[in-house]
């Protein structure tokens, strides 16, 4: 299955191998973290500020909602620590699909045209799926 063949409805087997990162800031539902596989715009309208938000409360359902896990679990980790992260291997239906510069969007250099929204095939739904890793 190649990119132009994914419809909606389809069950995808998905995974992002863990990669080095650091924890910038923590609040009581999320930390941020420096996303790894993507790089600031310098030239974009959209000031995006190179981080991406995971979810942090321990047993929420809220902590289900992202297909992005950290190691160590993200309610052991503190502004500064080192991490890593990633998609554990799961299986996803896509439940949409978009097609816009997405990159121009969100105030990254990579470009990506195409998002996936995707729900756990366990029922809890979750997050866009484009090209969010690099492979």
């Amino acid at each position: 299955m190649n990119d132009e063949t994914i419809r909606v409805g389809d069950i995808l087997r998905v995974s992002c191998a863990f990669t080095p990162t650091r924890v910038v800031k923590v609040s009581d539902w999320d930390m941020s973290i420096v996303w790894p596989w993507e790089q600031v715009d310098p030239d974009s309208e959209v000031r995006w500020d190179g981080q991406y938000a995971i979810p942090r409360r321990q047993g929420l359902s809220e902590s289900r909602l992202s297909l992005f896990q950290t190691n160590p679990a993200p309610w052991t980790l503190s502004a500064g620590d080192s991490c890593s992260v990633g998609i554990p291997e799961q299986l996803v239906r896509v439940i949409d699909i978009g097609h816009f510069e997405i990159s121009r969007l969100l105030g990254q250099l990579r470009e990506r045209r195409k998002s996936r929204v995707v729900a756990s095939v366990g029922g809890y739904p979750v997050e866009a799926l484009g090209s969010l890793c690099a492979s």
